[in-house]
């Protein structure tokens, strides 16, 4: 029973624009019990991380900005941490690969695991996302066996949450004054 109430406390970021997609990966990640805060977009993504002030079309996303964000739990639950990120890599705009590309760069996200999807089976593809840090490369559709494929990933997540309590749910250290 321990287990089971240590796998809630997981927070899984899905990102992907079809709609089939996105639901269909946060049900199989609830069935395995994960807290799930699915958006339609990198740029979405990168706003519920905190990551896109340096955009330049940044006032273009303040216009779109939470439409098409669910969360299986209140907004309270952004303050919780992301643990891993599973994205598309096909989206218009931004691509799961771009999207993988920010998250390594930055300081307070280069951490988390990042699991890429895909329905193309791109042997060059896959090479590059996984040579530029995605844990993972899943060919659509996802499976609730490659849902599992998560955990090791997921543990690694969670080692650095309790490493560093003193983090914001982005990963960057809470200032205290001193």
């Amino acid at each position: 029973m321990e287990m089971a109430v240590d796998k809630t406390q997981f927070h899984v970021l899905a990102v992907d624009d079809s709609l089939i997609d996105r639901k269909l990966i946060e049900r199989l990640l609830k069935t395995s019990s994960f807290q799930v805060t699915a958006v339609d977009s990198g740029i979405k993504a990168l706003e519920f991380l905190g990551l896109n002030d340096d955009d330049d079309d940044e006032d273009e996303q303040r216009d779109s900005n939470s439409e098409s964000i669910s969360s299986d739990e209140d907004q309270d639950h952004q303050d919780l941490g992301v643990n891993l990120i599973i994205t598309d890599y096909c989206m218009p705009g931004m691509t799961g690969y771009d999207l993988l590309k920010k998250i390594k760069k930055s300081s307070c996200f280069k951490d988390i695991p990042v699991v890429i999807m895909s329905s193309e089976n791109i042997p060059s593809r896959i090479n590059r996302c996984l040579e530029d840090g995605a844990e993972e490369f899943f060919l659509k559709p996802v499976r609730l066996s490659d849902v599992n494929k998560l955990r090791p990933h997921l543990m690694k997540g969670r080692s650095k949450d309790i490493d560093f309590p003193d983090r914001t749910r982005s990963g960057c250290l809470i200032s205290t004054g001193n």
